[in-house]
């Protein structure tokens, strides 16, 4: 499913879990951490402009460059570097990933070799045919090939970046730490494992509808609010806040 031409189109097309389910052990203290930080939820002027505006304009960036039948076009004219130069530029204007990581995926694509299993793998991954299981591992073994020179490129910020900057109603992005301490709040079983694989993205992506879910009245839009409220629960950046007797937060 693409956000083509218009970013803001995700809205309409959520993910809708189930109602019967009932909300997670810590979603209410979850969403009480979130709203403390961001009071209008995913409205919140701070959380657009801390949290989501620069994903989404790394969306619309990669659609005005990579939407599918573009990127079609440039693998039939051979064009792999050009592809790898795209996706990487529309990476860098984001934090998403460590400077190391940054590096080990520019240094990948250097040679035609590389860019070459770089573009068609991600293409595969992003717009190919097979189930998202299928998908998901021949895309972790195509990064998982790529060229290194200092430092590997297979790690899991790497493998789930540009599914999630491509296709943020269907893809997450997963730093790993993070979402580990945020699923251990939010009382969903999460069997972490280093290295990139489906069951553990399969994993993330059914914590992340269900946080949707639990939050659906705060109208959240895709999987950028997911990671963005994932991303407050576990990082630093968002310390847990200290219970008052009144009931409320500092």
């Amino acid at each position: 499913m693409i956000i083509a031409h218009s970013p803001t189109s995700a809205a309409s097309t959520a993910p809708r879990p189930k109602a019967s389910q009932a909300p997670a052990a810590g979603a209410a203290l979850c969403r009480r951490k979130f709203l403390h930080y961001y009071p209008d939820g995913f409205r919140d002027g701070d959380y657009l402009e801390l949290e989501r505006s620069y994903k989404l304009a790394a969306h619309a960036r990669w659609h005005a460059l990579l939407e599918p039948a573009a990127f079609r076009a440039l693998l039939r004219q051979g064009r792999h570097a050009e592809v790898a130069r795209h996706a990487v530029q529309v990476e860098s204007r984001t934090n998403l990933l460590f400077s190391f990581e940054k590096m080990a995926i520019r240094d990948a694509v250097k040679s035609a070799a590389g860019a070459r299993r770089f573009a068609e793998g991600l293409y595969a991954f992003l717009y190919g045919p097979g189930t998202d299981a299928d998908r998901f591992a021949a895309w972790i073994e195509t990064v998982g090939k790529l060229p290194r020179k200092q430092t590997r490129v297979l790690t899991w910020p790497v493998a789930t970046v540009w599914g999630f900057l491509a296709e943020p109603r269907e893809h997450l992005f997963l730093k790993p730490m993070v979402t580990k301490g945020a699923a251990e709040r939010y009382g969903i079983p999460f069997a972490y494992r280093s290295r990139p694989n489906w069951e553990t993205y399969a994993e993330a992506l059914a914590l992340a509808r269900r946080v949707l879910r639990d939050n659906r009245d705060l109208k959240p839009k895709d999987l950028i609010d997911a990671q963005g409220f994932l991303w407050v629960m576990g990082s630093d950046e968002y310390p847990d806040i200290v219970p008052a007797r009144n009931g409320k937060g500092r």
